[in-house]
């Protein structure tokens, strides 16, 4: 692995005693008074070091590393994932407490603000390493005459990208979300911070990544870099997602064209063996399918072993994956399968997620985090042609020849949940877009987008399709709950997290989101 990738952890801990110091205010996140502006930033190895941390501070959390946060987010209010306790009873949840209760209470719609998983911290925390690079880099450009300015704005793309990314995890988990632009590096820079609107924060969203396309590097020499560092493409792929989730459909579609068109990413050859698919793209990462990926190692483990290691395990994959119904079978040759389902995925005998933890020990539990593929700017791009102008047929069947592409490269089966998969009518819009949306399931099994998914589909114009969201929690729900979910959920309010109650305490600007008052 490239040296700036492995020292990131060593970098991570120069910059907590640089910048980490606690403060008891609300981003707890004081560096020592001074230190920043008097003796840091003078050299462009000193602005390196600080941009490397705004990558290690993604691998850590306080107490829940970040990766297990956008896991819980993506993931725990939808249909793909369970408890991996077994469940069925008054008596076994009153067994429960902790961090599994609260994961039970996200699986069973009960949220509370006291929840310890709708804690933002981690997320900010990044969000401040990106904000004090983009506040004191540029004062480097005057002490170190060997940077230039092409190389400063390449740095700024990083962290500009970087916090574009952050901010568009809390836009969509949180809706409303306080807009904080400046570094915290004193007390006097702690203080009370209101929400912003959906709106604000979006164009921050697109403000960043924007910047981040523009200036960011092409490359930065190798392959584990380009995948653990934020690349000018990287920042298209973040910019087409963020476009999509706003049905601006033609932008994301030309983000989507710049990452395609730039030739540096595809998809492994069809007739790839699942052995040779599962060790490329996931236990070994950095793959030519990658884009963006948390880079864990040996000397940063990642927290996936006790998420869904086979002893203790939190989490498995819900049984109607495990039985067959999202990637099929082939019943006249079981060994004609979905290279992405049993054995990558999951595990069908007993329903264990195995996509991070496949040939790993506790020990050498440092499968990445992936935030984007390859394979994700084909479908953003195949649903946003199903919606750029409804009922094109032109559109709808480039929509079907990009998913075909992936179903080729996976040797997805036709028969799945006791039907037949057809490739749809081209102009009939809500089938194209359902064939999109399904082939995202069986490709992002449990990377932490099913949720993100089931919302930007139910909201397009207006909530046409609340119908989609509400089958798909209503289904997950146990029985004698299940009305009370349904109207939960028609409450649109619902469909995002509430403030943690700790944040409420020491902001006494923010105010509570409004399904939770």
């Amino acid at each position: 692995m490239n040296r700036k990738i492995k020292y990131t952890l060593l970098v991570f801990i120069t910059l907590v005693s640089v910048f980490g110091t606690s403060c008891k205010k609300w981003l707890d996140l004081k560096p020592q008074d001074g230190l920043i502006r008097d003796e840091y930033w003078q050299t462009k190895e000193q602005l390196d070091a600080a941009v490397m941390g705004c990558y290690a501070s993604l691998l850590g959390g306080s107490t829940t590393p970040l990766a297990k946060y956008l896991f819980i987010w993506g993931e725990l209010r939808a249909d793909m994932v369970v408890p991996g306790l077994e469940i069925s009873s008054d008596d076994d949840e009153s067994k429960l407490s902790g961090l599994l209760r609260d994961e039970f209470d996200i699986m069973r719609t009960q949220i509370a603000s006291t929840n310890t998983l709708v804690n933002w911290e981690a997320v900010y925390k990044t969000i401040n390493y990106c904000n004090t690079v983009i506040k004191f880099a540029p004062e480097v450009l005057n002490k170190d005459k060997t940077l230039t300015q092409t190389a400063l704005n390449s740095y700024l793309a990083e962290a500009h990208a970087l916090r574009g990314l952050m901010y568009f995890y809390l836009l969509r988990s949180f809706g409303e979300v306080p807009l904080k632009l400046e570094p915290t590096y004193n007390d006097s820079q702690i203080g009370a911070i209101a929400k912003n609107s959906q709106q604000e924060v979006y164009q921050q969203v697109i403000k960043d990544l924007l910047f981040g396309s523009e200036n960011g590097q092409v490359t930065y020499g190798s392959m584990a870099e380009d995948r653990g560092r934020m690349t000018k493409f990287s920042a298209y792929t973040a910019l087409a997602d963020a476009y999509l989730w706003n049905e601006e459909y033609q932008k994301s579609i030309d983000a989507c064209n710049k990452v395609i068109e730039s030739g540096k990413y595809r998809l492994l050859p069809n007739g790839t063996q699942q052995t040779d698919y599962y060790n490329t793209v996931y236990l070994n990462g950095n793959s030519v399918e990658g884009i963006f990926e948390f880079q864990f190692d040996n000397q940063k483990l990642n927290p996936f072993a006790p998420m869904f290691g086979i002893t203790g395990r939190e989490f498995r994959a819900a049984d109607w994956i495990a039985e067959g119904g999202l990637f099929g079978t082939d019943l006249a040759n079981l060994n004609n399968k979905d290279i992405r389902g049993n054995g990558t995925s999951m595990f069908e005998a007993n329903s264990a997620i195995c996509k991070f933890t496949n040939f790993r020990t506790a020990a050498t539990s440092f499968t990445h985090w992936f935030v984007y593929r390859y394979s994700d700017v084909l479908l953003m791009k195949a649903e946003a042609l199903t919606w750029l102008a409804p009922g094109n047929s032109a559109n709808g069947s480039q929509a079907i020849e990009l998913v075909g592409r992936i179903r080729a490269a996976r040797n997805a089966q036709t028969f799945v949940a006791d039907k037949f998969i057809e490739i749809p009518d081209p102009a009939l819009t809500a089938n194209v877009s359902q064939y999109v949306f399904e082939e995202r399931a069986r490709e992002f099994a449990f990377e932490g987008k099913r949720w993100y998914d089931i919302l930007r589909n139910a909201k397009r114009n207006n909530y046409a399709n609340e119908k989609l969201l509400i089958d798909i929690v209503s289904a997950s729900a146990q029985p004698s709950k299940q009305q009370t979910v349904i109207n939960k959920y028609r409450d649109h309010r619902s469909h995002y997290f509430p403030i943690y109650s700790y944040e409420l305490q020491t902001n006494n600007a923010l105010v509570q989101n409004p399904f939770y008052q």
